[in-house]
This record gives C-alpha cells, sequence and structure tokens, in this order.
C-alpha cells in the first residue's frame, strides 16, 4: 500500500485531510504546494520531509525559503512550481486541491507526464473539461474523483457495467439557505453564508455552496468524469449529507453510496482505489439520523445553480465563462464589495454577454476566463 504522493493545496481542507490520510496509511509524500500560508506549510514540510516544496504566491518565496533553510527540502514557487511538482518522476499519484482556475495547467501537466490523479479541483474540469478528458485518455491516465458526490458515483459504477447506466443523482445538502425566497436572500451576511450545516469546508467553496453554485459546477463535472449528457444527470436536495450521490441503471435500481459527511472517506478511496481499509472517520449510524429527506432545488432563486447547468448545455466556452465570474464575484463578496444575491445575478448576465467560443486549447480556456473576470470587475464597480 506503500505509495508516492504528491499533494497540490496542502494547507486547505481537502489537503490537510489529505495528509491525515497519507499519515495513517505510511505513504511518502514527495511534493506539497500552497498558496500562501507559509507557516503551515513548514509545519507540513517537517512532518512529512518531502523532497519539494511549493509555495505559489512568489512574494512568499524568500520566506518559505528560509523557513526551509535548515532541510534538505527544494522549495519552489509560482506557476512553475507547481507543474514541476505535478510532474515529478516520483509521484504515484497527483492530489490536486487548490482551489480555482489555477488548478488547470497543474492538472494538464500531471496528465502530460503519465501520472494519475486524484482531484478535488472543479475548475479543471468545468473549464476545460474536453481536453482534460481528451488528454487523460491519450497518457492512459486514470481520474480518480475525490469531490463526495463523484467519488460516490465512481464508487456505484464498480462492478456494474458503464453502458447499462441511465442516470445519475447528485446530492446537495442545499447550504444554509435551502427554503429562503430571493427577497430574504438579499439581507444575508457573509458570516451567515460562511456557516454551512454539515461540511467544513473553505471560504470559497462554502459560499459556492451557499449560492449552490458548488452543485452546479459538479453538475459539469459529472458530465466530463461519466461521459453523461445533461438530462442524464438530477440533482436532489438532501439535507443530512449521508447518500453522497447515487446511479440509477437501465432496470431502474438505483444504488447510492452512504456515509457520514467527511472528506476523509473519498480522499482515501481515491489514494488506495481500488482498496478499502479502515478510515480515520466515524461510522455512519443511520439509527441516529432517523430520518432522511430529499427535495427539488429551487432553480429560480439560485441562479448560479440553472447558469452552470445552462452554460455546460450550450458548450463551447461558458461553462469557462460562469466559472471564472462566479470567481470573481465571490471574491468580491467575500470583499465586502457586493450582496450575496448579487452573485448570482452578476454570473447569470455573463451568459447573455458573450458569444460562444469552442475551447481547442489550453490558451482558449485563459482567454475566456480573463474576459469573464474584466466582466465582472466592471459589474463590481458599477454596483
Amino acid at each position: 500500500m506503500s505509495r508516492k504522493v504528491s499533494i497540490l493545496g496542502s494547507t486547505g481542507s481537502i489537503g490537510t485531510q489529505s495528509l491525515e490520510v497519507c499519515e495513517k496509511h505510511g505513504f511518502q509524500v514527495v511534493g506539497l504546494a500552497a498558496h500562501s500560508s507559509t507557516g503551515l506549510l513548514e509545519q507540513q514540510a517537517r512532518k512529512f520531509s518531502p523532497e519539494y516544496v511549493c509555495i505559489y504566491n512568489e512574494e512568499k518565496y524568500a520566506d518559505m525559503k528560509s523557513r526551509l533553510a535548515d532541510t534538505s527540502a527544494k522549495v519552489l514557487c509560482g506557476m512553475e512550481g507547481l507543474c514541476q511538482i505535478a510532474a515529478l518522476e516520483e509521484n504515484d499519484i497527483v492530489l490536486n486541491s487548490v482551489v480555482g482556475m489555477v488548478g488547470l495547467l497543474p492538472t494538464l501537466t500531471a496528465i502530460d507526464a503519465g501520472k494519475d490523479l486524484a482531484l478535488a479541483n472543479k475548475e479543471t474540469l468545468v473549464a476545460g473539461g474536453e481536453l482534460v478528458m481528451a488528454a487523460a485518455a491519450r497518457k492512459g491516465v486514470r481520474i480518480y474523483p475525490v469531490d463526495s458526490e463523484h467519488s460516490a458515483i465512481f464508487q456505484c459504477l464498480q462492478g456494474n457495467k458503464r453502458e447499462q447506466l441511465s442516470r445519475v443523482i447528485l446530492t446537495a445538502s442545499g447550504g444554509p439557505f435551502f427554503g429562503k425566497t430571493y427577497e430574504e436572500l438579499k439581507s444575508v451576511t457573509k458570516e451567515q453564508a460562511l456557516h454551512h450545516p454539515n461540511w467544513d469546508m473553505g471560504n470559497k467553496i462554502t459560499i459556492d455552496s451557499a449560492t449552490l453554485m458548488n452543485k452546479g459546477l459538479e453538475f459539469i463535472e459529472a458530465k466530463w468524469l461519466f461521459d453523461l449528457t445533461p438530462d442524464q444527470i438530477e440533482i436532489v436536495v438532501h439535507r443530512q449529507s449521508v447518500i453522497h450521490s447515487a446511479v440509477e441503471f437501465k432496470d431502474y435500481s438505483i444504488i447510492a453510496q452512504l456515509g457520514v459527511p467527511d472528506m476523509k472517506i473519498p480522499i482515501q478511496y481515491a489514494l488506495l482505489y481500488p482498496d478499502r481499509v479502515e478510515c480515520p472517520t466515524r461510522r455512519l449510524s443511520l439509527t441516529d439520523y432517523g430520518t432522511l429527506t430529499f427535495a427539488k432545488p429551487d432553480l429560480e432563486t439560485f441562479k448560479c445553480l440553472s447558469t452552470a447547468i445552462k452554460a455546460i448545455g450550450k458548450g463551447g466556452d461558458y461553462p469557462c465563462l460562469v466559472n471564472s465570474a462566479n470567481e470573481e464575484a465571490v471574491r468580491a463578496f467575500l470583499n465586502d464589495e457586493i450582496q450575496f444575491i448579487q452573485i448570482g445575478e452578476i454570473v447569470s448576465s455573463v451568459m447573455d454577454n458573450f458569444p460562444k467560443t469552442e475551447i481547442t486549447c489550453y490558451d482558449d480556456v485563459m482567454k475566456a476566463d480573463k474576459a469573464a473576470r474584466e466582466f465582472v470587475r466592471n459589474a463590481v464597480e458599477n454596483c
């Protein structure tokens, strides 16, 4: 079970939990990368002794290098450093849990180097899904989903014939504002939006869960990961986050994956596949929950979700435009520049202001990304 792993985004929620899994199972961590948390990255580097450490924020490079001067770690920085770690010859698998579009190029770099991926960076498939899946097919690289929902679908498909799949059911917690009306969402505060009922996540992902954009991004990811059409994906609000997703087959049998809401379960499955061993989490007791509930999502109130679904239906660069617009809008909300309800309004407006352009290469993705961000920054200034 000894594996050599590099973790991109090691100081985030997924990254720190991934290191717990690595420690429990004796994996060798050969590379660590973080955005700017030099203190925590130093602690991780001293504990796991990776050969390479990368701090993405180049302004923190000198500090990071100084902190690890008494170790043998080679300190890297920026996108070049991220990609260098992603392509390390020693890697058996690369876990990509960075947040945002920054994760796309390291993903493509790891694939080009022939390295299997445990993928937790949503934007990789949302913005560049066609490029990524085509590259993985060419290189014979396996992509193991880390998101709990996609991991659940992946697990439900094991031992079954892919061609017999009818549809998938993506479950959503509904976030902290389930049942709220559009008018009620106008008074939402940042503190309220950052309080998720079930999951412990970073700020950006937590806001995406509150707007339901997170589920929209997962909808797009599912299309690429499992080669689905949009009408083969159904979203169901399941407040307890016990059923992580399900698969319906052509005989209308539905197989679901259940567990406590703890990301270490899908992380471990991605890193150890196909083995199942004891996980550093607690067992699920259905009797403790007693009742599991299900509801349809409110697509009119939560515009981010409906916009993401619309974007993948139209194809081309629309998923990238919507994703990048959302990143900028969430940043503006977290900086107190716009209200919560304006995130969805701004993101949905992107669809009406750009013509469809096909994505044929990485530069096409970056061009769409830049255009969407500029559009949102201008919109925020005029709010």
